[in-house]
């Protein structure tokens, strides 16, 4: 019997890409970065780390490899919020804004965590006018999309219920009257989980 489908976004919603991020840091230059502020909503804002160039920031994006997508740390909260889902009879699929050569690194990354979630979709991050995750969505037919970053909603089935999760409020793009096209917005993803639950 075929199960509704959840589709949720990783970084954000289901990992802690800011955490993931200072380790990373760590691995290119030797000691993790000290918090400059804790409700920075990007990592360069989060943590107080120079702004890379040439051969130092080749460096740095070189150790988002193989090993930093099996090993981005879960939200707190999270795992339990996605064991609920799954109980109350949902299939949840994990959509990712993420290259293609890493998407199975992501799922183990996941599924180390014990999250109930057998796939991972990557759709690579290329902004246009339409989210680079509308495709997905689209394929998948799901009963709501969960994702950080309000752009990642254009251009979806008008039918796929919307969770945006807010996070840390400065400098997130998550502000203005568009916001009022999202079905609905959340603290983080236990949020969404009591309220959908709640009304399904």
């Amino acid at each position: 019997m075929h199960r509704p489908i959840i589709a949720l976004d990783a970084d954000g919603v289901l990992l802690d890409f800011h955490l993931g991020y200072a380790s990373a840091w760590r691995r290119a230059f030797g000691a993790l970065p000290p918090e400059r502020d804790p409700q920075a909503c990007w990592p360069l804002d989060r943590w107080q780390v120079d702004r890379l160039d040439g051969e130092r920031r080749a460096h740095f994006r070189r150790h988002f490899d193989e090993e930093f997508w099996t090993t981005v740390p879960a939200i707190a909260g999270a795992l339990e919020a996605c064991l609920k889902l799954k109980d109350a009879g949902f299939e949840l699929v994990c959509v990712s804004a993420l290259d293609l050569e890493f998407e199975g690194a992501r799922l183990r990354n996941l599924q180390d965590h014990g999250f109930p979630i057998e796939r991972v979709i990557a759709t690579g991050n290329a902004e246009t006018e339409r989210s680079p995750k509308a495709d997905a969505i689209e394929s998948l037919h799901p009963v709501a999309f969960v994702d950080d970053y309000f752009p990642y909603f254009r251009g979806l089935p008008t039918d796929v219920h919307t969770g945006l999760i807010l996070r840390a409020p400065n400098g997130s793009p998550n502000t203005g009257p568009d916001l009022s096209t999202v079905s609905s917005i959340h603290q983080h993803l236990a949020d969404f989980t009591s309220a959908w639950l709640a009304s399904n």
